[in-house]
């Protein structure tokens, strides 16, 4: 028998890019519960480089790292850019880091929905729809929405930031007023957010490190989690093409949705070919 027992060491997950294009959240989602439910991981270290993207794949994953958070340390370090749905998934953590150059923030949600009705004036091309449901085709991109349609639309809209006001609220212990004076869409440095008291420190990613080894006791024993690449991707086989690549991006366009995302990333948030 062992005469003593070795202490856990350090799990690393990284999330860079935009979530639900390169963070695909179910692959991330099992990640996480594999270092959740490892004994020989003592702690989390999360180094996200993130505009944000998906609402709905930020709020799961954010579950997933709080529910890791629940058992383990779990540090946040931001390396580059955590935006929008990228300081969403922070929030999930017990401390949130960032180096010095970081950009964080972003709070705000944004929908996004192309009108082609000119357009298809133009070149004599007309819908004919059907529906069951007076607003079934309200997110249709062939016509204008309807005065009520848009006050429908910016309710939803108004919901979603509500939850990510509750979310930054309840993980950075501010009152729900100071949050919403933070929450205008703008992105801060790492020095103002510190003071804004959206993150807890500024430093660079073996000082994440570091700070996950002293709220769990593990040791410098550093594994990175990562997703397996598709069988097709490591081959060396795939949709690359740039007509593949743009008929992705135009599906990803007229297909719309709501978004946790950083406005000039919106183009990289359209379905992408596999890395």
């Amino acid at each position: 028998m062992p005469l003593f027992k070795r202490k856990p060491g350090i799990a690393v997950i990284e999330m860079h890019g935009v979530i639900g294009a390169a963070i695909r959240e179910p692959e991330y989602s099992r990640l996480l519960e594999r270092v959740g439910n490892n004994r020989k991981v003592g702690a989390l270290v999360l180094d996200i480089d993130s505009p944000g993207g998906s609402a709905t794949a930020s709020d799961l994953l954010y579950e997933n790292v709080r529910r890791v958070a629940r058992t383990k340390p779990v540090v946040a370090y931001v390396r580059g850019l955590g935006a929008s749905g990228g300081y969403y998934i922070a929030c999930g953590a017990g401390t949130i880091m960032a180096s010095r150059s970081a950009l964080l923030g972003s709070i705000g949600v944004i929908y996004l929905r192309p009108i082609l009705q000119q357009l298809f004036g133009k070149v004599g091309i007309e819908f004919s729809i059907f529906k069951a449901g007076r607003l079934k085709d309200m997110s249709g991109f062939w016509r204008m929405p309807t005065d009520e349609e848009a006050e429908k639309f910016q309710g939803l809209i108004g919901k979603m930031y509500d939850l990510f006001v509750s979310v930054v609220t309840d993980s950075r212990r501010l009152t729900d007023e100071k949050v919403r004076e933070l929450a205008t869409g703008e992105v801060y440095t790492a020095p103002e957010a510190q003071e804004l008291g959206l993150i807890d420190r500024q430093g660079g990613f073996d000082e994440a490190i570091a700070e996950a080894m002293r709220q769990s006791g593990a040791r410098r024993k550093i594994r990175h989690y990562r997703p397996r690449r598709p069988l097709m991707s490591r081959l060396g086989v795939g949709r690359t093409s740039r007509s593949w690549t743009s008929v992705n991006m135009l599906a990803g366009l007229l297909a719309g949705g709501i978004y946790f995302i950083e406005p000039g990333f919106l183009g990289a948030g359209w379905p992408q070919d596999d890395q």
